[in-house]
């Protein structure tokens, strides 16, 4: 199950207004992953390497995957619902999917397209009320959490409400956070009914449940950026038959790129070739687990060409910035919002640097670049030796030169 826009937007990380019982109980009966980032912050290249197991730039979406952006899932890269259909699951897509113009290519045996997230529990429910000797694999995309958020009387805020630091404070973020937490608890809802759907079927024992979001909260300065609450994500997991420990969090770096192959082991799937993600189930089960010691992050195009690739450490995090911008992209749906609209110079001033470098230990807001100071000139080293490498690893296409979108090579032929 995803969510959109939601971070780590949940009462189980920390949010004690956040009304998600249900949710949460993935993270009382299974595991909560409690530093998991996503590959891109934002959503089609995000939810392409959940699909995938690989990186943005290697599955061939770093855009956006819907008309007018036109970005579209390499057709040599499995999708997760092609590797299992293959493998003899029935494979039933609930909701958008957002990697593809084409979800018919996908792999999926059905889409329900229904995309209420009342209307897509009840889809499930019919699904797992037959053929309960058939291996099912169910993506399932709840939208309730994206902009715009319901309409709500920000005037009652809930107990416990918190700003996150990183915005203004004032009455602006307010009325908008306590609509974010509306849509969370009408997703929430929804999601309590698939997991009543998988009680009553007799399948819970069995299933492997996995909840997570596409990226960072739909706000200025996380969404769409690489800092830590643009990449950051809930991360659940419960399987009971599998020998997850309930209750546990893990503080392990791990990214969205991990999901990929953990169900494909867990469903004892051979992994097709060019998975980059690594396999969670190992650690886990109380495996011998090779704990990543950092993860990377990048973003190519969203509203407009902002070429930029992040390496984050438990201590650093380094941004390379390819392309002059604006200090922090903010997407049309967060504009039209009541923070942005309150005060939009905040956003719009000019790219101060090339290359960022946060202390996030001692600068969790990542407002101090400390790049090109002395007195951390041998972090800075190695955390660019380490950006690189991994691009050259992975075929990075920008070590090559400015990435064409879509809309250009359009323009080219026509």
């Amino acid at each position: 199950m995803t969510t959109h826009d939601i971070g780590r937007r949940l009462r189980s990380y920390g949010h004690p207004s956040v009304i998600s019982p249900h949710v949460d109980s993935l993270a009382e009966d299974g595991v909560r992953f409690a530093r998991a980032f996503c590959t891109a912050p934002q959503c089609s290249p995000s939810r392409a390497s959940l699909a995938t197991g690989r990186y943005p730039h290697n599955n061939g979406v770093m855009g956006l995957a819907h008309p007018g952006f036109d970005w579209e899932l390499d057709p040599t890269v499995p999708h997760l619902a092609a590797v299992l259909s293959h493998a003899g699951f029935a494979t039933h897509l609930f909701g958008g999917q957002h990697v593809s113009l084409h979800p018919e290519r996908l792999g999926f045996t059905r889409h329900h397209a229904e995309t209420a997230g009342p209307a897509i529990a009840s889809a499930v429910e019919d699904v797992l009320s037959t053929g309960r000797d058939t291996r099912l694999y169910l993506e399932i995309n709840f939208e309730e959490t994206h902009r715009p958020y319901p309409q709500v009387d920000a005037s009652r805020a809930p107990v416990g409400l918190d700003i996150p630091a990183y915005l203004p404070d004032i009455p602006e973020a307010v009325q908008e956070m306590v609509a974010l937490e509306e849509g969370i608890r009408l997703m929430d809802e929804a999601a309590g009914r698939v997991l009543a759907a998988l009680e009553s079927a007799g399948r819970a024992e069995n299933a492997i449940v996995v909840f997570t979001t596409d990226h960072g909260i739909a706000m200025p300065r996380a969404k769409c950026t690489l800092y830590d609450p643009g990449l950051e994500v809930a991360l659940l997991m419960r399987w009971r038959a599998g020998g997850f420990q309930a209750g546990a969090v893990r503080e392990e770096l791990v990214s969205n790129i991990d999901v990929f192959p953990t169900l494909l082991d867990a469903a004892d799937v051979k992994h097709p070739p060019g998975v980059q993600g690594r396999s969670l189930l190992p650690l886990l089960r109380g495996e011998t687990y090779e704990r990543r010691r950092a993860i990377f992050g990048e973003k190519t195009f969203h509203s407009y060409y902002d070429p930029m690739r992040c390496v984050r450490t438990d201590r650093h995090k380094l941004i390379r910035n390819f392309e002059t911008a604006f200090a922090v992209e903010v997407p049309g749906d967060i504009q039209a919002g009541a923070i942005f609209r309150a005060d939009p110079s905040l956003y719009s001033r000019d790219r101060p640097a090339v290359v960022e470098l946060y202390d996030l230990d001692a600068d969790p807001l990542e407002q101090r670049n400390l790049a090109g100071r002395a007195e951390v000139a041998e972090v800075e080293k190695r955390l660019n030796a380490e950006l690189w490498r991994w691009m050259r690893e992975t075929d990075d296409p920008l070590l090559e030169g400015p990435v064409p979108s879509p809309r250009y090579r359009l323009a080219i032929e026509s």
